[in-house]
């Protein structure tokens, strides 16, 4: 099923005006999750709002916010004085500038969005804002009221949609200055440097996300299909020691030699790039009343003596 809209409303370029709606970019729906159960019972976790002094539960009408000046000190601020300076969205994102898209910092990047024509109408108008931005080579800012809050939105030509991108406030960004001041001024010899280049001339490679694998996502899927299958969880390896190295110009050294050597190896294999978390909750074994089968890898260590998991009279959720 395809995601809802985050927002609808219309896309401004001076006179021109289209219908648009705005998606998400990403998800992180499909990664593993947890609930907190009771070991004892099995039964989920849920928490309860209490008052910090006396320990009392607080309904929710008597929930207020407050921002905190001191130690015990708070002012409160109403729903009703929040509404008030509450941004009334236009339902618009009006385009103000274009700039040069390496003039945007990464540190002011939040969060991608699709945005696409809403509806039948409009098409022709998107496209001509859209091909406008491109033909610029210019990336468009413009303004947009998400929960009440103004954004800044950069907008971008993706294919035959625009990508719109959130950016921060100059007061979300930190500057470098107060981490980078106390980091030594070394200087980096031309061999070092040329060993450097080396390696990283071994190790080049066009960005091919499809190859990035989420290793800690795979052990999950791994870790509940052998729970729920019963089967004994294997003991975990004692990670090996990485070695002394005498010096810098000794590591890149070895550095070097060892990529010299895998370097073949990994042409000769020519596999194709695995992928990397997505779909990876499918993996999971469907939950039945029978036995569910073992995976491959699971089937391999049949000499292993199963353990069935605990029963629970009740499932956590």
């Amino acid at each position: 099923m395809a995601p809802r809209a985050n927002w609808k409303g219309f896309l401004r370029l001076s006179l021109v005006t289209c219908p648009v709606a705005l998606y998400p970019a990403t998800s992180d729906t499909e990664k593993v999750s947890f609930n907190q159960i009771n070991r004892k019972t099995g039964h989920r976790i849920k928490y309860a709002k209490v008052d910090a002094d006396t320990g009392e539960e607080v309904a929710s009408e008597d929930i207020m916010k407050g921002y905190k000046v001191d130690t015990d000190t708070y002012i409160e601020v109403s729903k009703e004085e929040l509404d008030d300076i509450a941004l009334e969205s236009t339902h618009t994102i009006e385009i103000d500038e274009f700039v040069p898209k390496t003039d945007i910092d990464n540190r002011y990047l939040i969060r991608p969005y699709y945005l696409i024509p809403d509806g039948k109408v409009g098409h022709d108008a998107f496209a001509v804002i859209r091909e406008t931005i491109r033909s610029m080579n210019k990336v468009a800012i413009g303004r947009v009221v998400l929960t009440n809050r103004e954004h800044i939105i950069a907008l971008e030509p993706l294919g035959k949609g625009l990508m719109g991108t959130l950016l921060r406030y100059p007061y979300e960004v930190r500057s470098e200055k107060e981490y980078f001041d106390e980091v030594q001024d070394v200087k980096v010899t031309k061999d070092m440097l040329d060993l450097a280049r080396h390696i990283v001339e071994q190790k080049a490679a066009p960005f091919e996300p499809d190859k990035f694998e989420d290793h800690y996502e795979s052990a999950l899927t791994d870790l509940i299909n052998r729970k729920r299958s019963g089967v004994r969880l294997p003991a975990k390896a004692a990670p090996k020691s990485g070695g002394n190295v005498i010096n810098l110009m000794d590591a890149l050294k070895r550095s070097l030699a060892s990529g010299k050597q895998s370097a073949p190896a990994a042409k000769a294999k020519g596999k194709k790039p695995r992928k990397g978390a997505e779909g990876q909750r499918e993996m999971l074994l469907p939950i039945s009343g029978k036995r569910a089968k073992e995976e491959p890898r699971v089937q391999q260590k049949k000499a292993e003596k199963p353990v069935r998991a605990p029963a629970r009279s009740k499932k956590a959720g």
